[in-house]
């Protein structure tokens, strides 16, 4: 990894994604930072990448993961993600659990993926806050993009399973939504009574899962629904008009079926994985042609391999299939998996694209990004070289 502070990156055909058609030229990198963009004098101290044959990329974003808290290769060592003891647990933190040395971390960097959520499972109604970070470069604290991007929720299968096993509400789709709804109140409450004390000593004590909630009450940041069939989707549309509050629809494999109730919503959809076999009763109508109805009707839209459901290598994978089997147009299919996935995370201020003053991620690829065949040449995270690593 380069100890200077200046990148040169020369004979660039630089895809920005802010713009439709790339550019030749050079990206001038300083500080971690993209300083300038085009033609211009190349700084003498500055280390010099030759992209002459190549594409450079912003660096690709995965917005649904369990990278870190799902360790690669381990068993119940390293499974981290669901807290199945209690189907309410919005004061939980990934960020508490992530391990950045886990090998899945190389597999994305390998793959030019640079930024990731990192997320709690789907097991509770309520599973704790997730966090988007880095792949690469320095240790945890220095990767952490946005420490709180959301409340992990979940309907649908996998809570009913879990806990009608243990007979425990919530076995039920309707119980799915009540707990969802007294949660929501009881953290309304805890907020009323903390606006309403005044005097620091006259405060209720403090209630970790309801302080987790205020934020979203607040609409400061989203609930994180994890909700594949329709039904599931309207309902959590309901839950979140009902208490006013934002909302990611996550997974979203029958959003298309309720097009007009999710593009009345305005919430943002991840969908995916959209490859594979269909693995449960509510995934069954899952299909890349949803990612292009969806696109086409103007909701914002992202992929997610959900790794480690999909390795998280294989975003590209499922981009390119996107592409050849709806035939959406490939640069509106590269903006799922760049700056709408930044756009959904609240980080594309800093990532996502290829602009002046944003951070310098950046992957350079012999070949197109969704060909098989293309490697992936460097791999850059705030100015440094991730991929290759240093021999």
């Amino acid at each position: 990894m380069s100890t200077k502070k200046i990148l040169a990156i020369i004979n660039a055909e630089i895809h920005t994604i802010a713009h439709k058609e790339p550019i030749k030229g050079t990206i001038l990198v300083e500080g971690g930072k993209i300083a300038a963009i085009g033609q211009g004098e190349i700084p003498a101290e500055a280390d010099v990448i030759d992209a002459a044959g190549a594409a450079v990329y912003p660096g690709f974003i995965d917005p649904h993961t369990h990278l870190g808290v799902s360790e690669q290769g381990m068993g119940w060592e390293g499974r981290d993600y669901n807290e199945t003891t209690d189907p309410v647990t919005s004061q939980l933190r990934a960020l508490d659990a992530i391990n950045p040395l886990e090998d899945g971390y190389r597999e994305a960097v390998e793959a030019g993926i640079t930024s990731v959520m990192s997320t709690p499972g789907s097991a509770n109604i309520l599973g704790g806050s997730t966090v988007v970070l880095k792949t690469g470069g320095g240790f945890l604290h220095q990767r952490v993009i946005k420490e709180n991007a959301g409340i992990k929720a979940a309907f649908g299968e996998n809570p009913k399973r879990v806990y009608s096993g243990q007979k425990r509400i919530p076995s039920t789709r309707m119980g799915s939504a009540a707990l969802l709804r007294e949660a929501l109140v009881n953290a309304q409450n805890y907020m009323n009574k903390i606006n309403k004390a005044g005097d620091p000593e006259k405060m209720p004590p403090r209630d970790l899962k309801n302080e987790a909630l205020i934020p979203v009450l607040k609409k400061e940041i989203p609930l994180r629904m994890h909700a594949h069939r329709a039904d599931d989707i309207a309902t959590a549309i309901r839950i979140a008009q009902e208490f006013d509050i934002l909302m990611t629809l996550e997974h979203a494999s029958e959003a298309h079926l309720i097009l007009d109730r999710v593009v009345e919503s305005s919430f943002p959809a991840i969908v995916g994985p959209s490859m594979g076999t269909p693995g449960k009763i509510e995934t069954q109508n899952k299909t890349l042609e949803g990612v292009k109805i969806l696109s086409e009707a103007g909701v914002t839209v992202a992929l997610t391999t959900d790794h480690p459901v999909l390795d998280i290598y294989q975003l590209l994978h499922a981009a390119a299939a996107v592409v050849r089997e709806t035939g959406m147009e490939e640069y509106q299919v590269l903006r799922l998996i760049t700056i709408n996935a930044a756009k959904i995370l609240g980080v594309d201020n800093r990532v996502g694209s290829i602009e002046v003053g944003k951070d310098a991620d950046l992957v350079i690829i012999k070949g197109h990004p969704f060909d098989y065949l293309s490697t992936v040449m460097y791999t850059i995270i705030d100015g440094e070289i991730v991929y290759p690593p240093e021999s």
